[in-house]
């Protein structure tokens, strides 16, 4: 079976310059096929911010009303897309800048409202197995958002991290599949201001104790959450790491 890499990059890695310049030459380095997804929630709160927008937050995800949506689609799949897709043109790579909805690739469901009202949230539905692979066969690299659709013309704010373990998931059935989620740490952290404190293998039961201890929330919380979604679901393998560090270091995942 032919491996995939599918590599999920965060806010603060696009936020810093040189991170993501290290980044896109190290992606552009390696071997096709590959899948890139993106986040950029800081530029998009700043960007909301210049705007009037206020930002609401729920552990780590992004309350996501009309105008919210706004600036998501703006910054997400325009501003920061586009420029990530341009230097990896300049770096030889075919990168191709998507959406969910292009080639109704990644269809999601409006999250029910619950406890918390998420607004335009979508929860991801199905990924176009046959579309994607199709694309990757082509040689070409396929750079998505954090944007999916409802099929309905609706569009939906989507999670990084899950599209990242969707996808994956999704192709697994077809490829040995590697996902990597890199962010500014150098791995999930024992002590958040301890960059020594590595974890190199996290399995669940210790995760479900280090929340309960507060050592792990926010942000980490969905990110942890799909990285063991994928692992369970047949996913090769899962690593958390920095973009700078080897994939044999960072913090692997085990099922």
């Amino acid at each position: 079976m032919q491996n995939l890499t599918v590599i999920k990059i965060g806010g603060n890695v696009i936020d810093n310059e040189t991170s993501l310049t290290t980044f896109l030459e190290k992606f552009a380095d390696l071997p096709t096929p590959k899948i890139l997804i993106h986040g950029g929630g800081k530029i998009a709160t700043k960007t909301a911010e210049k705007l009037g927008i206020s930002t609401q937050m729920v552990e780590g995800r992004r309350i996501t009303d009309q105008a919210m949506l706004e600036v998501a689609m703006m910054v997400y799949a325009g501003l920061i897309n586009k420029n990530i897709v341009a230097q990896l043109q300049a770096r030889g790579s075919r990168a191709l800048g998507l959406t969910g909805a292009d080639l109704d690739l990644i269809r999601a469901d409006k999250r029910p409202v619950k406890a918390v009202d998420y607004g335009w949230v979508g929860d991801v539905k199905s990924i176009n197995v046959a579309q994607l692979d199709y694309l990757l066969k082509g040689n070409i690299t396929p750079v998505f958002c954090a944007l999916s659709h409802n099929g309905q013309g609706q569009m939906l704010n989507t999670n990084a991290d899950t599209i990242a373990s969707e996808v994956a998931i999704a192709m697994s059935d077809l490829y040995a599949v590697n996902l990597v989620f890199c962010f500014e740490k150098r791995g999930v952290l024992l002590d958040v201001n301890d960059e020594s404190s590595v974890i190199n293998q996290l399995n669940d039961s210790d995760y479900q104790m280090l929340k309960s201890q507060g050592a792990i929330h926010s942000g980490m919380i969905p990110k942890l959450d799909n990285a063991f979604a994928a692992i369970r679901a047949g996913v090769k393998k899962v690593i958390i790491r920095a973009p700078e560090i080897a994939d044999s270091q960072g913090t692997t995942i085990l099922g």
